[in-house]
């Protein structure tokens, strides 16, 4: 399963209403950390298929999802459970890293 795009009208179903946790990249195409943490974040929409849904949210293009939960810098990573906010993180992160927070996240 690839990686989705969330945008403001979909976030809520598609994140909020999901009945399974969720990994939420926040980014942007100008980001360079962004790009960096891309192949990872595709990576562990593959690995994590069927345990957890991952996708991403343009901030320029979405600004109002990216306001609501307060993301000031990117990349920001939100995880979300049961349509509430479990764990946030900020920069991009290493993929022992990552992988230690989805674990904790699931």
């Amino acid at each position: 399963m690839s990686t989705q795009h969330f945008t403001d009208t979909d976030f809520k179903k598609e994140v909020l209403d999901s009945d399974l946790p969720v990994l939420v990249d926040f980014w942007a195409a100008w980001c360079g950390p962004c790009k960096m943490i891309a192949p990872l974040i595709d990576e562990m929409a593959n690995e994590y298929s069927g345990k957890m849904k991952v996708g991403k949210v343009d901030v320029d293009s979405n600004p109002k999802v990216a306001t609501e939960y307060g993301v000031m810098s990117i990349p920001t990573i939100i995880f979300f459970k049961n349509g509430k906010v479990m764990n946030q993180l900020v920069g991009a992160l290493n993929k022992a890293e990552l992988k230690r927070k989805i674990e904790e996240n699931l």
